[in-house]
């Protein structure tokens, strides 16, 4: 039950936007083993101003074409399957929308189940875990 921000300098397209968003949800499901019908995306476009990165730190160099895709999941996955995830969304995001492996920076954080709630003010339960999850 992941849910992504992905934010991004504006001034893109929508089918970019489209392309981007499809494509993580596509390594969410191939590699973090996202179920196929738990999309929930947030994309935030930013003004140069409002989007501030270091263009070399621990990578780059980075472009105006950084994306920062932060990901809150109920399940922890152990670092192979992590490894296994950065790989393919820097491949399917290279296909398209065409975006540099070094601009794509994410951070992924572990939430425990009573911090979520899908709707009607109930709490959920974690009872059934994805494979690759710890």
């Amino acid at each position: 039950m992941p849910m992504a921000r992905i934010s991004l300098l504006k001034g893109q397209s929508p089918e970019y936007l489209r392309s981007l968003a499809d494509n993580v949800y596509r390594a969410m499901v191939e590699a973090l083993k996202t179920p196929p019908d738990d999309r929930f995306q947030i994309i935030h476009q930013h003004e140069p101003h409002e989007l501030i990165f270091d263009r070399h730190y621990r990578g780059g160099p980075r472009s105006d074409g950084y994306v920062l895709i932060c990901i809150t999941t109920g399940w922890t996955r152990d670092t192979a399957t992590k490894q296994a995830f950065y790989q393919r969304l820097v491949e399917l995001l290279g296909e398209s929308p065409g975006i540099a492996p070094e601009d794509v920076m994410v951070v992924i954080n572990t939430s425990d189940a009573d911090g979520w709630s899908f709707g009607g003010g109930r709490g959920v339960s974690f009872e059934q875990k994805p494979a690759g999850s710890a």
